[in-house]
């Protein structure tokens, strides 16, 4: 995504022998997104993408790259990690670690009509239910615990009527984690960031789901507002769209059927998962780091989005 360390040919013309995919031949840095390092990847082999990882340290790392390895080994279409000749899928390049996954086929559908919803929520159920038996476990590392922490860290820089809206949300996100319906919510790893840019088609068909650096252990219905709130909402107002929220949802169901706890959850889960990125975005915007091609993420939106899942209820999520 944003490029914080520097990478050349030069650089990957002894690095890359260790791994099956011939010279190095074309390298282009990916200007979106605000966390680790990208950078398109030709070599003689084909096309891929190298990531160098900014926060994540090598210990956390195999959660999220044998994560990718499990689901493709099941069938479910995201990028491949690539092991050296060692079989080790993250190796240091610079200094930080880094690893090289499969480039996916098609672009990111920008504009989804309710055709594009339904198969991403296809895949997202097949996505987690592919995932019960991943044998690693990893909190998202923002969740809960995240935003506890991270918001004093952002309230001096918010005029009094956003630092109430942030101080009280949180309050009601703490006290309904901590109650019996949360209790009952299925668990398991979660993409956690599955945003229209993160996702590939061609045509109306779903060809891949990339940038699993956010995953985690998490309810999986966090997992599905998360991506409604960003497949399912009119950008301009943060407003809910009936027809794409229920295409996502049903398909969804069709696959995994939702639970009673679930049903009761909808609501206070998307506001959630509004706060987890308005809350980010704030960081990001009054705590930058240093990037060569970084522009933070408008915090105003979900912002507003959070706004609109606390005052209009949600459609029904087995409706």
């Amino acid at each position: 995504m944003a490029v914080f360390t520097s990478v050349t040919l030069d650089d990957l013309s002894q690095w890359i022998k260790q791994f099956p995919l011939g010279k190095a031949l074309a390298l282009k840095g990916i200007a979106s997104g605000i966390e680790n390092s990208n950078f398109f990847l030709t070599t003689e082999r084909g096309e891929f993408v190298l990531t160098i990882f900014e926060n994540l340290d090598f210990e956390q790392l195999p959660f999220y790259v044998q994560l990718m390895r499990h689901l493709a080994e099941r069938g479910v279409p995201v990028p491949a990690p690539v092991p050296n000749d060692r079989g080790e899928l993250v190796v240091a390049l610079h200094g930080k670690p880094a690893t090289i996954v499969s480039k996916l086929d098609g672009s990111s559908q920008m504009d989804p009509q309710p055709v594009h919803c339904a198969e991403v929520g296809a895949t997202l159920a097949k996505m987690h239910l592919a995932g019960q038996d991943f044998a690693l476990r990893q909190p998202n590392l923002r969740g809960l615990d995240w935003w506890v922490e991270t918001v004093p860290k952002v309230l001096p820089f918010l005029d009094a009527d956003k630092a109430a809206l942030l101080e009280s949300e949180l309050a009601f996100q703490r006290g309904f984690a901590a109650g019996p319906v949360y209790a009952k919510l299925t668990q398991g790893p979660v993409h956690a960031d599955l945003f229209r840019n993160n996702v590939m088609f061609v045509g109306e068909r779903l060809s891949g789901c990339f940038d699993f650096y956010f995953a985690g252990w998490d309810s999986w219905l966090f997992d599905i507002a998360v991506t409604v709130n960003d497949w399912c909402i009119d950008l301009e107002s943060g407003r809910l769209d009936a027809d794409r929220v229920l295409a996502l949802t049903r398909a969804y169901h069709a696959v995994r059927p939702f639970t009673e706890a679930e049903a009761q959850a909808w609501q206070p889960m998307l506001r959630a998962a509004a706060l987890r990125f308005w809350l980010s975005r704030l960081y990001d915007l009054h705590r930058p780091r240093e990037a060569e091609m970084l522009t933070p993420h408008d915090p105003t939106h979900f912002e507003r989005v959070l706004r609109e899942r606390i005052a209009v209820p949600a459609p029904d999520l087995t409706a």
